[in-house]
């Protein structure tokens, strides 16, 4: 490992190709393996990190030995009941790290790769893969909390059976997964950078590329500057946008946005009309606004922000009881569009190397969202400091 720091002035590390090689030769291919693992026993209690078993792969299945895994608002939603889960259940679905165990028909993988994972699992052969879409395949239903096939290679002390998040259970040291969830990355990519791919970046790169598709010299509004934000916002920048803007309650959040291609800045908190001040901003209203926060207040400021002719896309998950009310007649007369996109539209075998390349000839910025790391026995402070909304992304290193 090569430490640095960030620009907060933090420890970072970066998970080199050298280490990770020496340590897939100490550990071995075959058998169960023991892991320290973050296990979510019950909703809004702390985390605990415990020692699990992690079964051999099956059919069609690898272990991973994980490296990196960003600590996402996806799994705080499991943590506090925004999204209903089967407990207990091991968190954690955006990492990356290193086959050491290979299953039955697993072919185009071996000991050795290194992988990130896709917390959407991809069949290849539904309807929805087939038209492109693979985002929403219809397998990922199936794998929401284990294995596709339904099974788990997860146990605690006890012997009995942890629940994986996304068929990952990505934030343990080793991890049992399906293929259909894993996508194998450049060898020199650093794994803590690759592992914020496997979600935040793609989710609000996405949002941005595949989505919404912005055309250069537009106008765009970006609401939450977290790490799918971000994401947005430089999305927005490496597609030409002539003008973005950031909104949001953090100065400091702001702040971080204006690297990642902000032209703009609003926080909310100081205006008592978000939806005048912007239009007042834009000079009549956005081309694209981007709703990364998950509340349905702020979905209808981001369709209140449009011009004429505008799209506003909703990434961020809202709970299930939230709902968003917007003026029906604007639809047609003033042809806005209110849309949304699951994991940036991603095709994560095409994307994901997509996204590496960009970061390789420094396009793309990852090692900016990094804002602290966080070794495994402080994960419970780490969720503390993600409600807190210290971080632009907070990873844990194994």
């Amino acid at each position: 490992m090569s430490q640095g720091t960030n620009s907060s002035g933090n420890a970072t590390t970066s998970v080199t190709a050298t280490t990770s090689a020496n340590v897939t030769t100490s550990i071995g291919t075959t058998g169960s393996q023991r892991s320290r693992a973050v296990v979510c026993r019950a909703v809004n209690e702390p985390v605990v990190v415990e020692e699990i078993e992690v079964e051999a792969p099956q059919h069609g299945e690898v272990m991973v030995k994980m490296f990196a895994c960003g600590i996402c608002h996806s799994d705080l939603n499991i943590i506090d009941g925004s999204i209903p889960a089967p407990m207990p259940v091991v968190v954690g679905h955006e990492g990356a790290g290193v086959v050491v165990a290979v299953g039955p028909g697993v072919g185009h993988l071996k000991v050795g790769d290194h992988v990130v994972n896709s917390f959407v699992s991809v069949c290849g052969k539904c309807r929805y893969c087939i038209a492109g879409k693979a985002s929403l395949c219809d397998q990922a239903s199936k794998s929401a909390y284990t294995l596709p096939n339904g099974e788990l290679r997860t146990r605690d002390a006890s012997g009995a059976p942890l629940h994986v998040l996304c068929g990952l259970g990505a934030m343990s040291e080793y991890a049992t997964m399906h293929v259909d969830n894993v996508v194998k990355v450049d060898s020199t990519m650093p794994l803590d950078k690759a592992a914020l791919i496997s979600c935040g970046v793609m989710t609000g790169f996405g949002a941005a590329i595949n989505a919404a598709q912005v055309e250069p010299g537009t106008i765009t509004v970006v609401f939450g500057c977290g790490g799918v934000g971000l994401n947005a916002i430089q999305g927005c920048a490496i597609s030409g946008a002539a003008m973005i803007v950031a909104v949001d309650t953090s100065d400091f959040k702001l702040e971080l946005a204006k690297q990642f291609g902000a032209t703009h800045v609003l926080n909310a908190k100081a205006e008592t009309n978000v939806v005048k001040a912007l239009r007042k901003l834009t000079g009549g209203g956005a081309d694209y606004c981007f709703e990364c926060v998950g509340h349905g207040e702020t979905v209808a400021q981001a369709y209140g922000a449009l011009g004429k002719g505008g799209t506003a896309v909703v990434v961020g998950v809202a709970k299930s009881t939230d709902m968003t009310s917007i003026r029906t007649m604007t639809l047609p007369f003033e042809a806005k569009k209110l849309m949304g996109t699951y994991y940036g539209d991603a095709r994560p075998q095409l994307d994901f190397p997509r996204l590496i390349n960009l970061y390789q000839i420094g396009k793309l910025k990852i090692d900016e969202l990094i804002t602290r790391t966080y070794r495994i026995d402080e994960a419970a402070q780490a969720f503390v400091d993600l409600k807190a909304g210290r971080n632009a992304r907070g990873v844990i290193i194994f």
